[in-house]
């Protein structure tokens, strides 16, 4: 749709609102890094007109994607791209990646994930309200995470 950024600037959308008031992620927080990833989550995106085309990814865990296995908060963004024709041709996932470390606290709050899809019919405060609410994130909204990561794949 004209007017629309193109997911080809969602991760400097993103980062910018990671960076908004500060003078870089360092300073963060995982309740920072929550606001930051919601006010880019209300932005929309020039994309075909289907219910899964922009959704939302919540989750944490335990993973060892890269080396040794760390808790981990992933804020997700992942668009439909369509080909020229309008078919579906692959997702683009925006990550925004909270890594913790592996404190036994942390380690015990186990997995969870929750996908939200504006298409969908659902309400995103709603949704949002919602992650924020869960028990989980009532340990780890304040923790400073040990790195963020904010960077894009093609699945």
């Amino acid at each position: 749709m004209a007017g629309r950024p193109s997911t080809g600037q969602a991760v400097e959308l993103l980062q910018a609102e990671l960076e908004t008031g500060r003078q870089a992620l360092g300073g963060l927080d995982a309740e920072g890094a929550w606001r930051a990833f919601l006010r880019f989550a209300w932005l929309r995106f020039d994309l075909t007109d289907t219910p899964d085309a922009d959704g939302l990814l919540f989750q944490y865990g335990t993973y060892a994607f890269d080396g040794p296995a760390v808790f981990m908060v992933d804020l997700t963004r992942q668009f439909e791209i369509a080909d020229r024709q309008g078919d579906h041709d692959h997702f683009l996932q925006v990550h925004c990646e909270l890594r913790f470390g592996a404190a036994p606290a942390l380690l015990a709050l186990g997995s969870f994930d929750s996908w939200f899809f504006h298409g969908g019919g659902g309400d995103l405060d709603e949704w949002a309200e919602a992650m924020s609410g869960r028990e989980g994130w009532a340990r780890i909204r304040t923790l400073k995470p040990a790195g963020i990561r904010v960077h894009q794949e093609r699945v």
